[in-house]
């Protein structure tokens, strides 16, 4: 793609790489096949091809945003399919980051998305703030029909994926150290997480028992903070770079510590941003070698176990449907691993249909665009569905929560099972099960 970008503007480090990454597109289209929003909307401003236009006139002109770049910008789930079809090699995530920043610098938005979108920063990253806002759910939820038609969407949206029984809160979330079951073999930081240790906290109460029977220490830090990735996608910069700075420090004093082998993150959206940490801090001169560090040791759990020598299973007789995240298989290129572990385990593993379509869960994107959400989401859980299988395993709490609304099949935590099929308790959610035995 030809660019008109000025000597002046190519000053800018983040307009100078948003140029090297639009000269790459070729405009072939090849993105609109596998990209959520056009397939479900048929719109080319909705496909990422028309996005990087958009993208590219706002920036050459260096014009603010305006109401059409943003609502199609918005749409965006940042699921990266594109990025895993596009033959040129088009970085589509960092082209998008630089939008939605230049977005929120440069456009005032409608009262009500600055206000929900503020809501969103303010509790979703603090676990406290978020168990306190899921109790008052109960008392918003009587009123969640009268206002999915109004202005207050957004808020009847998080009424609907708000769980009616919230788990209480898990001793392994506190700061400690978790020793190794016998003779240590590995030592390992893990992230607690915002969202996840509220929704479910039992995922991280599996990895860690499984890791430390696998003879793996496991440290949960002191003064972790969210990944940074809910603001990092609202555009959101400083706010997003000022959790990463926190979370290098952190994970650095380990690793000058005692020593890390891996970060180990159980949230594959999580996962896709703190590898990117070295990318996010490459202009800080105090943080970029230390981010691309932290980035470098990054592993999402099954990506670490595969790394281990576990032993094969007999088959359980039990077929698991494994939904491969966005943020797994696009964002981190993550896609044997978790099936080959689940098969090693002896469970049957299924590939739904479409598994490169989003849940439509996207991080906040089924609270900001429960429409488009709620389509996607129809389509992957009939897809999953038409696998026949006993359970579904993936390996992000976004997509959980997401499927768990509409699916008639448990989900759960690709870790989880493992940690079962390794020594562990039957998961809760598989109790009931006819074919589960305990």
């Amino acid at each position: 793609m030809q660019t008109n970008f000025t000597p002046t503007q190519l000053l800018d480090p983040d307009v100078a790489e948003s140029e090297q990454i639009l000269r790459k597109c070729v405009h072939c289209g090849f993105c609109t096949a596998t990209c959520p929003t056009y397939v479900t909307l048929g719109n080319e401003l909705d496909s990422p091809r028309g996005r990087i236009y958009l993208i590219k006139d706002m920036l050459e002109n260096g014009r603010a945003a305006d109401a059409e770049v943003v609502t199609h910008i918005d749409r965006c789930l940042s699921c990266l399919a594109c990025v895993t079809t596009c033959p040129s090699g088009v970085d589509y995530m960092h082209l998008v980051d630089h939008a939605r920043a230049h977005i929120e610098k440069t456009y005032k938005r409608p009262f009500m998305n600055r206000l929900t979108r503020a809501i969103l920063a303010a509790v979703l990253p603090y676990p406290g703030r978020f168990r306190l806002a899921l109790n008052l759910a109960r008392l918003g939820r009587p009123v969640a029909g009268l206002i999915r038609g109004s202005a207050l969407k957004p808020f009847a949206a998080m009424l609907a994926l708000a769980p009616r029984r919230i788990p209480a809160a898990s001793a392994f979330a506190k700061p400690g150290s978790y020793p190794p079951e016998a003779e240590r073999r590995g030592r390992v930081a893990i992230l607690t997480g915002c969202a996840q240790p509220v929704l479910d906290p039992g995922i991280n109460e599996a990895a860690i028992r499984l890791l430390t029977r696998l003879r793996v220490e496991v440290v949960v830090p002191e003064g972790e903070v969210c990944c940074g990735s809910l603001v990092h996608h609202m555009g959101r910069a400083e706010q997003a770079l000022a959790s990463a700075r926190a979370n290098v420090d952190i994970w650095t004093r380990e690793m000058e510590g005692e020593g890390l082998d891996a970060i180990i993150i159980t949230a594959s959206g999580c996962g896709t941003t703190i590898k990117d940490y070295g990318h996010m801090l490459r202009l800080d001169p105090a943080y970029a070698a230390k981010a691309a560090r932290v980035s470098a040791l990054a592993k999402d759990v099954t990506e670490y176990l595969a790394t281990l020598d576990l032993p094969a299973h007999m088959p359980k007789g039990i077929t698991v449907a494994y939904h491969s995240a966005c943020s797994m298989q696009h964002g981190q290129r993550i896609t044997l691993a978790p099936k080959q572990l689940l098969k090693a385990a002896g469970f049957t593993v299924r590939d739904p249909a479409e598994g490169h379509l989003c849940c439509g869960s996207a991080g906040t994107y089924n609270i900001m665009q429960p429409e488009i959400s709620a389509a996607l989401k129809a389509r992957k859980v009939k897809n999953i569905e038409a696998t026949k299988a006993d359970v579904i395993a993936t390996g992000n709490i976004g997509c959980i929560t997401q499927i768990a609304t509409a699916a008639g099949i448990p989900i759960l935590h690709t870790v989880e099972l493992l940690d079962w099929a390794y020594g562990g308790a039957v998961p809760e959610k598989l109790t009931g099960l006819p074919l589960v035995s305990t």
